[in-house]
């Protein structure tokens, strides 16, 4: 069975709409729009709201009808309920932490690009069968880093990764020059002390610089 057609935006488009994703977790609705502008300024779309907090599926809800520009998905999906709770609020696409192959057929039959989170060969191969060839790799540090990519991309050409977990400026670029890495999850692109502080400028500043060291 291979992954279905009907979604609406396919991984690899997804993947090839900046080197870098966001991954956002939003306590408060209010910040939700600040947070997204200041994103956007720097001309990052492709944005990553974590099903981590309450506020997570209203926060999906609001940048989606007000930022139709952004490109909004959630994270931290575990299961069936979240893929549909997620297309209900107007998620683009899913990422999910880690896999099962309930999660996996719920993502073949759903609307949205579910990119399922790998950090182990069984599970690569699990999802693989059900056709999904862009995989999230997390956490990626703790599971082996740009070692353990290399290595996977042997057995395995036709897979790209979205590696998360541990990325930031000092490892980025050795993530993105990888053959099989077409974009990196990072979070630190949006501090806890700018949302605090209501610093969205920060926020702006930090992902121009980011995206000025990846080029």
């Amino acid at each position: 069975m291979t992954a279905s057609k009907n979604w609406q935006i396919m991984p690899k488009e997804l993947f090839a709409m900046g080197p870098i994703v966001p991954v956002l977790v939003i306590n408060k609705v209010a910040d939700a729009l600040p947070i997204a502008e200041a994103l956007l300024a720097a001309n990052i779309k492709v944005l990553e709201v974590t099903l981590r907090t309450p506020a997570a599926l209203d926060v999906i809800s609001i940048i989606a009808k007000e930022l139709p520009e952004a490109v909004v998905g959630s994270g931290t999906v575990t299961n069936r309920q979240q893929l549909q709770q997620s297309v209900d609020a107007g998620a683009k696409f899913a990422i999910s932490p880690g896999l099962t192959t309930d999660l996996l057929q719920a993502g073949n039959e759903g609307e949205i690009a579910l990119i399922p989170g790998i950090s182990s060969i069984s599970d690569l191969m699990d999802a693989s069968d059900l056709g999904y060839d862009h995989l999230k790799f997390f956490p990626a540090e703790a599971s082996g880093g740009v070692n353990a990519i290399k290595s996977i991309g042997g057995p395995f050409p036709g897979i790209t990764f979205c590696p998360t977990g541990g990325i930031n400026l000092k490892n980025i670029r050795d993530y993105l020059a990888l053959p099989n890495v077409a974009c990196c999850g990072g979070s630190w692109l949006v501090p806890n002390s700018a949302v605090e502080n209501k610093n969205w400028s920060e926020i702006t500043k930090l992902s121009n610089e980011a995206l000025a060291f990846v080029k």
